[in-house]
C-alpha cells in the first residue's frame, strides 16, 4: 500500500523522499500511522529486496483496500487523496528512494566433475575410506615435502586440511620423527583444532600429536626462552595488561608534558607495538611529526623501565627470542637441526620478527611450507606485509609455488564477485578462484538514504529469512570500523533479535570525541554535575586540576558548575572573557533540538578547534567524523532529555549484550571486517561500502600522494569480507554517509 495517514495528513510514497522514510518508519513503530481506509495502525515496510510500502500492523479482515485494492484506488479520489497503483517512490523534493540492484556480469557457472586419482598412495587411499579427499591442487601441496614450499590457499580452499593431511602424510607415510615437525598458527584456537582435526586420522596417535611442537609464534619461542635464560623470563615479571602498559607510559607522558585527558596514549601503545614487531627500536625512529615524536619518547621511556624493574610484556617474547638466537650460534644450530620441517599458517599475516626467527631456523634444511594469500593481507597495523609472499621465492631459491583455486565455501555468484573485486589489485600474484556449486542468487547492491536506514533495511531483510527459516547464527553484519555498527546496533537493541559483539567494541557513545560532545548536554541538563563539569575542561583548554578551584567556587559563589566557568582566572584576558560568555550559551543547549544542540557546542563552544588539535592522534578515524556520526544519531530526537536517555540506554545494552555474548551462540553477528577474517556466514551485510569507508579516507588521501598500497590493502579488506559469505552477501551503499553526499566504493566499480 503506498498510502498512510499521519493525524489528518495523508502520506503518498511516490511523494516522499527517502530522506523522510526512516521517520516514517519511526512512526509507524510507535502507532501514529493509520490506514486512510479502515483508520487501523498501519507500519512502513523498509527491506532490501522491494520498495517502501505500507503494510497494516496486524492483519485486518475488514480493510476494503484488502479485499479490493483495485476498486478502493478508483473510488478515493472523492475522499480527497489518490492512491497510486504502482510502487514508484520518487520524491519531490530530497533524494529519491534507489531500488537495490544484483551485480552483474559475472562469468557463467561451469559445474565440475570431481577429480579422480591414481597412483595416489595407500596412505591417500586409508583417508579415502574416512571421508578425507583432496582435489588435485590440495594433494600436490601435501606431498611436496622436501624444499620451500608456498601454498597460495585462497579465501575458502581448504587450507587446514592441506596443513593436517601434510602433516600426517609426513608422519604415517614418510615415517618423519614429530618431534622434528614446527606447526606455527596464529591463534591458540587454530592449533587447537589442528591437533583435534589430526588425531581423526587414520594412522596418527595421541603420542605422535603431543610430540608435535604446535601452537601460536608466542607460544613456541616463549617456551624457547624460558628453557634458556628462566631467570629472566619469569612469568610473574610478564605484563599481560593494557593498563599496565599505560601506566608506565602515562608516568612518562607527564615527565614530557602530556595530558593524560587529550593524549591518545592507547593508540601510542599501538605504534610501539607495531614499531617493535617491525625491529625499530627507539635509537632507529626519526619522527615525522609531533605526534611520533612524542610516541618515539614514550616507547624509549618504557623500554628503559621495563629494563629497571627486568618486566616483559608479550612483543618481548618474540623480539627477545630474535635476539636471543641471533647473539647464540651455538644454540641456534641446534634448533636448525632439530626443527627440519616448518609449517607456517596465515603467512600473509606474519610481521617483520616472526619472519625473521622462520627464516633463522629453516635456513639450514629449506624444508619450509607457508600457507596464506596474499590477497588477504589486511594487518599492515600490525606489521604484516603481502611482500613476505610476494617475495619469498627470492628468500627461499628454488621454492616450489602451489595455488589453491577451488572455493569449497562460496556459491559461484559470490566468488566471481570477490574475484572481479580483487583483480584491479597491481601487486598480487595472479590467481582465480572457482566454486564448487551455484546455490545462490547474486551479489546485491542497496541504497539507503543514510546510516539509520541501512540499518533498518538489514535487520528488516534479516526478520524476512528468519521466518523463512534461516538460524540468527547464519547472518554476520561486517564493518570497516567498530563506530560504524552504532545505527545497527540500536536496530537490533530494540528489537528481539539476538545478536553479538565483539567483548573489547566500546559504545559508540563512550567514544572519546563523543562522550566530550555528550558532557556538555550533561552539564546543561544537570548544573550540579561535577563528573559533566570535568568532562568538558579539555575541550576547553583546561587542565584537570581546574575542577578543584570549580568545586571551591561553586561554594564560594553560591553558584553551580556552569556559572563557575565565569569566576576561573586563567591569566589569559581572551581565554577568561571566552568564559564569561561560556554559561549562557551551555544553558541555552537544553532548550533546543539535539542537532541544533551539537551544532552549538562544535562552533560556538570551540569544540571543533579541540578535535582539530587533540582529536586525531594516532588513530585512522578522525575526531572529525565523530562529530558528524553523532549528529546523524541524534537526528531523531526532539529533546535533549530524550537523546540523553537513549545515550545511556545504548550505553547500559552495549554492556548487556557482551554478557549475553559469552553465552548465546546462535546469534547474529556484529563485527569489523578484519575480525571477521578466517570466519564464514551463510548471509553476509557489508556496511557502507562507499569511498571514504571502503576505501579508507586515509587510503585515499596516500593515493592521492602516489602511495598504492594503502588503497590495495583496503581493496583486500573488501574481498575478505565477500569471501565470509557462503550463500548471500550484500552491499549498502548508503546516498549520504555521516551527513554529506557518498558516492559507491570504487571497488564496486565492476
Amino acid at each position: 500500500m503506498n498510502a498512510a495517514k499521519s493525524g489528518k495528513e495523508i502520506i503518498r510514497l511516490e511523494a516522499v523522499s527517502a530522506e523522510r522514510l526512516q521517520a516514517l518508519y519511526e512512526q509507524g513503530r510507535r502507532g501514529e500511522l493509520s490506514c486512510p481506509i479502515c483508520g487501523s495502525h498501519m507500519k512502513l515496510h523498509l527491506g532490501i529486496h522491494e520498495p517502501p510500502y505500507f503494510d497494516h500492523a496486524l492483519p485486518s479482515s475488514n480493510c476494503e483496500w484488502q479485499l479490493e485494492s483495485e476498486k478502493v484506488m478508483e473510488n478515493s479520489v472523492s475522499s480527497g487523496f489518490r492512491l497510486p497503483k504502482q510502487r514508484n517512490i520518487g520524491a519531490s523534493s530530497g533524494i529519491s528512494f534507489i531500488k537495490s540492484k544484483p551485480i552483474k556480469g559475472n562469468p557463467s557457472f561451469t559445474e565440475k566433475m570431481p577429480t579422480s586419482y591414481t597412483n595416489e598412495g595407500a596412505y591417500f587411499a586409508l583417508l579415502k575410506e574416512h571421508g578425507i579427499t583432496l582435489d588435485k591442487q590440495q594433494m600436490t601441496a601435501a606431498t611436496s615435502i622436501d624444499g620451500p614450499l608456498l601454498v597460495l590457499s585462497g579465501a575458502g580452499s581448504g587450507k587446514t586440511r592441506v596443513l593436517t593431511v601434510r602433516t600426517a602424510y609426513m608422519i604415517a607415510e614418510k615415517k618423519v620423527d614429530p618431534k622434528d615437525i614446527m606447526l606455527v598458527t596464529f591463534t591458540a584456537k587454530a592449533a587447537k583444532e589442528m591437533k583435534e582435526r589430526l588425531l581423526s586420522y587414520p594412522k596418527i596417535s595421541v603420542s605422535d600429536v603431543n610430540q608435535l611442537v604446535s601452537g601460536t609464534f608466542h607460544s613456541i619461542f616463549y617456551k624457547i626462552l624460558m628453557f634458556h635464560e628462566p631467570e629472566k623470563w619469569q612469568r610473574d615479571l610478564l605484563i599481560k595488561w593494557d593498563w599496565e602498559k599505560e601506566k608506565i607510559i602515562k608516568a612518562a607522558g607527564r615527565e614530557y608534558g602530556l595530558d593524560e585527558k587529550e593524549f591518545a596514549y592507547d593508540h601510542a601503545l599501538q605504534r610501539i607495538g607495531l614499531w617493535k614487531n617491525s625491529l625499530v627500536f627507539p635509537k632507529d625512529i626519526k619522527p615525522v611529526d609531533d605526534w611520533e615524536k612524542s610516541c618515539a619518547y614514550l616507547y624509549k621511556k618504557y623500554e628503559e623501565s621495563k629494563e629497571k624493574t627486568r618486566m616483559y610484556d608479550f612483543d618481548d617474547m618474540l623480539v627477545g627470542c630474535y635476539l636471543f638466537l641471533k647473539s647464540s650460534p651455538a644454540i641456534l644450530e641446534r634448533y636448525r637441526q632439530r626443527f627440519q620441517y616448518i609449517h607456517v599458517d596465515e603467512f600473509q599475516d606474519i610481521n617483520k620478527v616472526q619472519y625473521e626467527l622462520v627464516k633463522l631456523l629453516s635456513s639450514d634444511s629449506k624444508n619450509i611450507c607457508v600457507v596464506g594469500d596474499d590477497d588477504q593481507a589486511i594487518y599492515s597495523f600490525r606489521g604484516s606485509n603481502p611482500s613476505f609472499i610476494l617475495d619469498f621465492e627470492k628468500d627461499f631459491p628454488g621454492t616450489k609455488v602451489v595455488k589453491l583455486t577451488e572455493n569449497y565455501r562460496s556459491a559461484h555468484e559470490i566468488v566471481a564477485t570477490a574475484n572481479r573485486i580483487i583483480a584491479n589489485n597491481q601487486n598480487r600474484i595472479d590467481k582465480t578462484m572457482s566454486a564448487q556449486h551455484n546455490f545462490s542468487e547474486p551479489a546485491f547492491m542497496f541504497y539507503p538514504y543514510d546510516e539509520e536506514l541501512e540499518a533498518t533495511m538489514i535487520v528488516t531483510d534479516i526478520k524476512e529469512k528468519l521466518s523463512q527459516g534461516a538460524r540468527p547464527g547464519d547472518f554476520a553484519i561486517l564493518y570497516r570500523t567498530h563506530s560504524m555498527s552504532r545505527a545497527v546496533f540500536e536496530r537490533l537493541a530494540a528489537g528481539s533479535l539476538p545478536f553479538m559483539i565483539e567483548q573489547d567494541a566500546e559504545s559508540f557513545y563512550e567514544r572519546r570525541i563523543v562522550k566530550g560532545m555528550l558532557s556538555f548536554l550533561r552539564l546543561s541538563m544537570q548544573p550540579q554535575n561535577s563528573k559533566a563539569a570535568a568532562d568538558v575542561l579539555s575541550s576547553l583548554f583546561l587542565k584537570q586540576s581546574v575542577l578543584q578551584e570549580m568545586k571551591a567556587l561553586t561554594i564560594l559563589q553560591d553558584c553551580d558548575f556552569i556559572d563557575a566557568f565565569s569566576f576561573i582566572k586563567t591569566g589569559h584576558a581572551f581565554q577568561e572573557r571566552k568564559l564569561k560568555a561560556l554559561p549562557a550559551k551551555i544553558r541555552s543547549l537544553k532548550n533546543v533540538r539535539p542537532p541544533v544542540a551539537l551544532e552549538i557546542i562544535e562552533k560556538d563552544l570551540g569544540y571543533q578547534d579541540f578535535v582539530k588539535k587533540r582529536g586525531n592522534e594516532g588513530n585512522i578515524e578522525k575526531g572529525s567524523d565523530d562529530i558528524r556520526d553523532i549528529k546523524v544519531a541524534a537526528k531523531r530526537f526532539e529533546t535533549i532529555g530524550e537523546f540523553l536517555d537513549h545515550v545511556d540506554h545504548m550505553i547500559g545494552m552495549n554492556k548487556e549484550v557482551k554478557q549475553l555474548s559469552k553465552h548465546v551462540t546462535d546469534a547474529i553477528q556484529l563485527t569489523t571486517i578484519h575480525r571477521s577474517k578466517g570466519l564464514e556466514y551463510k548471509t553476509v551485510y557489508v556496511l557502507s561500502t562507499v569511498d571514504g569507508s571502503i576505501p579508507h579516507d586515509f587510503a585515499l588521501d596516500s593515493y592521492r600522494k602516489g602511495e598504492l598500497e594503502p588503497l590495495e590493502e583496503e581493496r583486500r579488506l573488501l574481498y575478505v569480507a565477500a569471501t565470509r559469505a557462503s550463500l548471500g552477501l550484500y552491499f549498502s551503499i548508503p546516498q549520504t554517509r555521516r551527513g554529506k553526499t557518498a558516492y559507491p566504493s570504487r571497488f564496486l566499480k565492476l
